[in-house]
């Protein structure tokens, strides 16, 4: 059996369930995962923030007060500033229409945004969306963050790619494992306390990984969430972190949702 903790947020009571190991086998079996080997945490919900639930969220990042995300569908997609508070969306730019928008990161005064299947990212202007460049990968472009001096990517595969941020070119890849098996389908990342968190696709997991070895070090349970977001179907999926490092916080989306959450991490059971 799964055990609930209920927690009182800004809005109303939330039932944040922490799923038991036997619940964490069967859905991880679906990724990769026979059994999870490392210890499985929860969550507490925070605060509630409305989201634009059309928005196909793909990338999420927050820094200086300013919350970017990338959508997804071809046709659809977009990066755009979006107002925390409100979920209103400030500026907007769309990518051409055979593009599909995937994960969507910050260096400096620059956004970048992966693609899926075109094998092409973008490089805008912070400030403007302005196009400043692209660059070219092989394979599918899922999530991206930035690890210290390098950028990180997903590609939907158990393989984490390290980008030198000057070429944007790849430099080294690890193969993302837990007790020895690999972690298929990382999504979207986020780099928080020395760790990349990253949602494992179509799962309500995020996975805690070390950059240095590919080692998952951690599970977060994020059960709950998916009823809590009124997500309807497999489509609605768990995508998008971001962190507030200077206030230590994390909020969490998923692709349609209404709602996006800040979270505060619990440790997993003892025993």
């Amino acid at each position: 059996m799964s055990m609930a903790v209920l927690l009182a947020n800004g809005d109303a009571p939330i039932l944040a369930a922490q799923t038991s190991r036997n619940q964490a086998a069967e859905q991880a079996a679906g990724v990769g995962v026979v059994r999870p080997a490392s210890p499985v945490g929860g969550y507490q919900v925070v605060h509630i923030y409305p989201h634009d639930p059309e928005a196909f969220t793909q990338g999420l990042t927050y820094d200086a007060g300013r919350l970017y995300e990338s959508t997804g569908r071809y046709g659809r997609s977009s990066i755009r500033l979006v107002e925390l508070k409100t979920g209103k969306v400030i500026k907007s730019r769309s990518l051409p229409v055979f593009y599909f928008g995937e994960g969507l990161t910050l260096w400096g005064d620059r956004l970048i945004q992966l693609t899926w299947k075109s094998h092409t990212g973008f490089v805008y202007r912070r400030d403007t969306f302005e196009t400043l460049g692209t660059f070219q990968y092989h394979g599918e472009g899922w999530g991206i963050t930035r690890v210290e001096s390098l950028l990180v990517m997903s590609d939907g595969s158990a393989a984490l790619r390290f980008l030198d941020a000057a070429s944007l070119q790849e430099i080294k890849s690890l193969e993302v494992t837990d007790g020895g098996r690999p972690v298929m389908a990382l999504n979207e990342l986020e780099y928080i306390n020395g760790e990349i968190f990253a949602n494992v696709w179509p799962t309500d997991w995020i996975a805690r990984i070390s950059p240095e070895t590919g080692r998952v070090v951690g599970w977060v349970d994020l059960a709950g969430l998916r009823i809590a977001g009124r997500a309807t179907g497999k489509e609605d999926a768990l995508n998008g972190i971001a962190y507030d490092a200077e206030n230590d916080r994390i909020f969490v989306t998923g692709k349609l949702w209404p709602k996006l959450f800040e979270i505060r991490l619990v440790p997993p059971p003892s025993g």
